[in-house]
């Protein structure tokens, strides 16, 4: 016998309703509603600010043999065409 078969479910939510009401329930699914909203707001403005100020990202990669010199000619040569 599972136990989270459909009427082991049906009997948890009449006892989750006759303890707590229906209202209760109503204000947790909106404020869990809300919450997620806003945390996904805040992801998108976090990559909004994590984007470099030349238009997006950057493709131009060092190669593994490169020196740190190549490195900032590359940033600075990004940094003077905005």
């Amino acid at each position: 016998m599972d136990i989270f078969s459909l009427p082991h479910l049906i009997i948890l939510l009449l006892i989750v309703m006759a303890l707590f009401g229906t209202s209760k329930i109503k204000n947790i699914g909106g404020d869990l509603g809300s919450a997620i909203k806003s945390f996904r707001q805040a992801m998108k403005e976090e990559e909004r600010s994590e984007s470099p100020t030349t238009g997006g990202p950057v493709t131009k990669a060092l190669e593994p043999g490169a020196d740190a010199e190549t490195g900032e000619t590359i940033a600075k040569s990004l940094h003077t065409k905005s």
